[in-house]
């Protein structure tokens, strides 16, 4: 069976924890990537290391932002081996996937609830239509003056972010419309023509619910509680498993996500707790990512990035899947203060002791030069401790970074 696998940049998600569970499956691979040697790096590097057997792995240039061309490549490769899924993880290509499984007749994402996720004035209009939840906001399109905004009636503070952007990328919350009107120019500046949405500023404490469905069953596989770096901006700096997603919250959460369509396959969302009420923040219509996904299929004890693929094939999950509860986690993410080069940074490790397991993996090189990119660019490592006892796992965390240091010099 053939697995056609769409991808920008490389990730972990892709090429620790996929790419290993198509080999396990058995699946001949064809990766799409407007960055093909990228990917060889990261493959050839991942099979030098010889972590998990990896599949066999054809690598296509082609631009895949463009489902036309997306179609367009899979047949001319497909003559050889008709495909047998069409499938990314990327939060830019989930529609472009999305419409070439439905142009081949293979099981996938309804391109509409991919397209109302991804962009977020369009999730915001489609839970006001629903009736769910209105969170008042305004749109820039691309190349709009953002002195369209004067009139605009806004509650400040507000948030001002990229309409389909990702990882708090040019996310920031502004005072006034005098500082409106400056960040929209900055981040415009930075990527022209980018189309923006001002929100008014959900506060309270950022909670995800990890969903997995077959478009039949739609089943809750986790939660985390997220916390963020000093406003004005959101980067995400620790992310704690919860024993269980809470109940209230939750079932609101489920509610609007099969108000936007969402329900196959594996889903990343993000909201904020106000008392017994839940407003989303954004949708990521694929797994979390920065190796919390790693984290959560250790802990729950299930192939879970099989059961995504298998999903993909036309497989129906089971109505049971079979995941421990009792695993717990911290995911510690070691941000760069200020930009320059890393002079000083402790190597990758993976230790256990007390009963709590200790993976340390480095996301810069020392002398690696960096800007201070304000998004989760910033990290330089991240630490993912894991056992069944938080407070175990807090002291153990807290130790880890107490005992290491890492330096950036001008």
């Amino acid at each position: 069976m053939r697995l056609f696998l769409l991808a920008l940049n490389p990730t972990d998600s892709v090429t620790e924890g996929f790419l290993p569970a198509a080999a396990r499956l058995g699946l001949t691979v064809t990766l799409l990537t407007d960055q093909p040697a990228a990917h060889r790096r990261a493959y050839e590097k991942a099979v030098a290391e010889g972590g998990a057997t990896l599949p066999e792995l054809d690598i296509a240039d082609c631009d895949v932002r463009d489902f036309r061309e997306v179609i367009g490549r899979i047949s001319i490769l497909g003559r050889a081996a008709r495909p047998d899924a069409v499938f990314t993880n990327s939060d830019h290509l989930q529609t472009q996937a999305a419409l070439a499984a439905e142009f081949f007749g293979l099981p996938g994402k309804d391109w509409k609830a991919a397209l109302r996720t991804k962009n977020k004035a369009q999730l915001r209009r489609s839970l006001a239509e629903a009736g769910l939840d209105t969170v008042r906001s305004a749109e820039l399109a691309p190349h709009e003056d953002p002195a369209a905004l004067v009139d605009v009636d806004l509650p400040f503070p507000c948030v001002v972010k990229p309409r389909e952007g990702v990882a708090s990328e040019d996310v920031v919350l502004v005072a006034d419309a005098e500082e409106l009107r400056a960040r929209c120019a900055e981040i415009r500046e930075r990527r022209p023509g980018v189309a923006l949405l001002v929100e008014e500023y959900l506060e309270g404490e950022l909670h995800t619910l990890e969903t997995l469905g077959d478009g039949h069953t739609l089943h809750t596989i986790g939660a985390f509680r997220t916390r963020l770096s000093p406003l004005p901006y959101f980067i995400e700096e620790r992310l704690d498993l919860l024993p269980e997603p809470p109940g209230p919250h939750s079932e609101q959460v489920l509610g609007q996500l099969r108000a936007l369509g969402v329900g196959f396959g594996v889903c990343h969302t993000e909201y904020v707790a106000q008392g017994d009420r839940a407003r989303l923040i954004e949708v990521n219509y694929r797994a979390i990512g920065d190796q919390c996904d790693l984290v959560l299929a250790g802990l729950l004890g299930i192939p879970l990035f099989e059961h995504i693929l298998r999903t993909h094939l036309g497989e129906r999950l089971p109505a049971d899947l079979g995941a421990r509860t009792d695993g717990r986690a911290r995911m510690e993410y070691v941000c760069a203060e200020r930009g320059g080069t890393l002079e000083k940074a402790p190597p990758a490790s993976d230790t256990e002791r007390d009963g709590v397991r200790l993976v340390y993996r480095p996301l810069r090189e020392t002398g690696e030069a960096h800007p201070l990119y304000r998004t989760n660019r910033d990290y330089i490592g991240v630490l993912r401790a894991t056992g069944t006892d938080q407070g175990r796992i807090d002291r153990a965390v807290e130790e880890f970074l107490a005992d290491r240091s890492w330096e950036i010099v001008s």
